[in-house]
């Protein structure tokens, strides 16, 4: 993973130094509330419903355990011991004091880590794949793109104020996409040309939120060393043309679909002639030094099949459901992908407990090379994981409540902290979730069910993708009271099937929702073909089936 140099050193240890100095200029008064609004949202600092909310940066979801030991740490002594895992890879702390934040922030740099630019209208953290490097299926490893993206972006002073928040994912893998790509702000895939060359497709335009749309090409191929001077030009267009009167028209999926896409690349094409060739052009060794700073661990070399392994799978079914579920092949042999589930009744999706970091600290440096990644999904991956100590990373993550075997099953739903934290949020998300968790407790019934997305978003906002959830809850707000709206046929997980969920119809109260889900269950159940997944029966059988049952049957 990408290590600090010394200018990265300086430059975050500074930032933290100024962000003492504004808190302490804000508490005596010489900064008003909306002086201090601007800084501390460059720090990722919200004033949520209950308390500040930090939000932390990780980088494309890489964090060393000395970092999760820390944010454990930090769980601990400024917050109520919990943190929450974002859809963006990041971390978040919903209880930490504003006059606390400056200490926070020095702690996370004294690891590498900072809060800079999670919030605001600036370029957010730049998600891949979590299984990137390490996956088979992939063109190139995404990760020194990102982290180039990542040192160009932050503290870029022509796009510290952008119209909107503005995100960008990359996909390498030819197959799947784990990041929802399509719809961000811009989304680049790892291609090769004719020549074996190394590019991305641009795709820009993508969003959720009130206007949910998918991203439109603009370019089939743009080669590597023109990123950064291709990024500048279609940031500059939005920069410039971009709304900013009305901010629920101001993200740049508005700008493309006004334009249309083949007028918004017209302009983009006719901005970057003045700057393909300026100083932000990638040279060869810029890009071999970034690559190496995400060289292979010290992999043993391996049989594929472990006899140890072998066995385990045969003595135990749990073992066994688990490595069907949460383990992913590695490219390497002998070496697996472990996913730790933190979905469980009880527990809001994405929450960890310090003593819950802890233990993924040691897991990473026991088994993983120190390493752990997380998952747009809210889930945490260890990637490199000897085939032969997967039971001992089983047996321990059972006793930290990681290893419920239901990765890509309903109950491994994406969910924002809603109503309960957010104060921009219609309705609470957390409750419905755990609801949904405890009414499907029955391990043989997900299985059976198969893989199906289920996302909830307490807004519009969309923070839990609802738009791209095979299965969508919305919370919506009916003059005072919470109502949550469903939606159908969503969808993130392949390229090139990115689609926006339809509205079922009217929205139900909350004690409605998980009887109403039963239904649509049933509905697929009964109409399904052999190994046909939910999402495809709902894309043969249609909408109407399920809304006529639904909703005949509430009337």
């Amino acid at each position: 993973m990408y290590v600090y140099d010394e200018y990265d050193h300086a430059i975050i240890q500074d930032r933290v130094k100024q962000y003492r100095d504004q808190t302490r200029r804000y508490f005596e008064g010489k900064l008003s509330e909306e002086e201090f609004l601007p800084l501390r949202l460059q720090n990722g600092l919200y004033v949520q419903r209950m308390a500040p909310m930090l939000r932390v940066a990780v980088p494309y979801g890489m964090l060393a355990s000395k970092q999760i030991r820390k944010l454990a740490e930090i769980a601990r002594k400024y917050d109520k011991g919990y943190a929450h895992f974002s859809t963006r890879q990041n971390l978040q702390f919903n209880w930490p004091e504003l006059a606390d934040v400056p200490d926070i922030l020095q702690e996370l740099a004294d690891v590498e880590m900072h809060a800079v630019q999670t919030s605001g209208n600036c370029i957010r953290n730049t998600t891949t794949d979590q299984f990137a490097g390490v996956c088979t299926g992939e063109v190139e490893d995404p990760r020194p793109y990102c982290e180039i993206i990542r040192q160009w972006s932050t503290f870029h002073p022509e796009f510290a104020f952008l119209p909107r928040k503005f995100k960008i994912a990359v996909n390498a893998n030819t197959e799947s996409d784990r990041s929802a790509t399509d719809v961000h702000d811009i989304s680049l895939h790892l291609v090769k040309n004719a020549e074996g060359k190394t590019g991305f497709r641009v795709v820009v335009g993508g969003g959720l939120g009130r206007t949910p749309i998918i991203g439109s090409a603009i370019r089939d191929y743009l080669p590597a060393e023109d990123l950064l001077t291709y990024l500048e030009a279609i940031i500059r267009v939005y920069n410039q043309k971009g709304n900013r009167l009305n901010k629920y028209k101001a993200r740049i999926k508005i700008l493309v679909k006004a334009l249309t896409p083949a007028k918004f690349a017209e302009l983009v094409e006719e901005e970057w002639s003045h700057i393909k060739d300026s100083d932000s052009k990638l040279t060869p060794e810029l890009l071999e030094k970034m690559k190496s700073y995400f060289t292979e661990p010290a992999y043993e070399a391996l049989e594929d099949n472990s006899p140890e392994f072998e066995a385990k799978l045969a003595e135990s079914k749990g073992f066994a459901n688990w490595v069907n579920r949460n383990v992913a092949q590695h490219k390497k042999p002998g070496y697996a992908i472990a996913t730790l589930s933190i979905k469980r009744p009880g527990h809001a999706p994405g929450d960890v407990t310090d003593v819950q970091l802890d233990k993924i600290a040691d897991l990473a440096d026991q088994y993983s090379f120190g390493e752990a990644r997380t998952t747009h999904e809210q889930n945490i991956v260890l990637a490199d994981v000897k085939k032969s100590d997967l039971f001992a990373v089983w047996e321990a993550a059972k006793e930290a409540g990681f290893a419920t075997p239901n990765l890509g099953l309903l109950t491994d739903m994406i969910c924002c902290p809603g109503g309960d934290y957010c104060a921009l949020a219609n309705a609470k998300s957390i409750p419905v979730a755990d609801e949904i968790m405890r009414r499907f407790d029955d391990l043989d019934y997900l299985h059976d069910l198969g893989d199906l997305d289920l996302n909830i978003s307490g807004c519009m906002n969309a923070c839990g993708h609802h738009h791209v959830g095979n299965i969508g809850i919305l919370g919506v707000d009916k003059k005072g009271e919470e109502f949550y709206q469903i939606s159908l046929g969503g969808d993130s997980g392949k390229l090139n099937t990115t689609a926006i969920g339809k509205i079922l119809g009217p929205s139900f109260k909350r004690d409605e929702v998980v009887d109403v889900l039963d239904k649509i269950l049933n509905i697929y159940v009964e109409n399904r073909q052999e190994d046909e997944l939910f999402i495809d029966t709902f894309k043969r059988i249609g909408m109407e089936v399920f809304k006529e049952r639904v909703y005949a049957k509430a009337n």
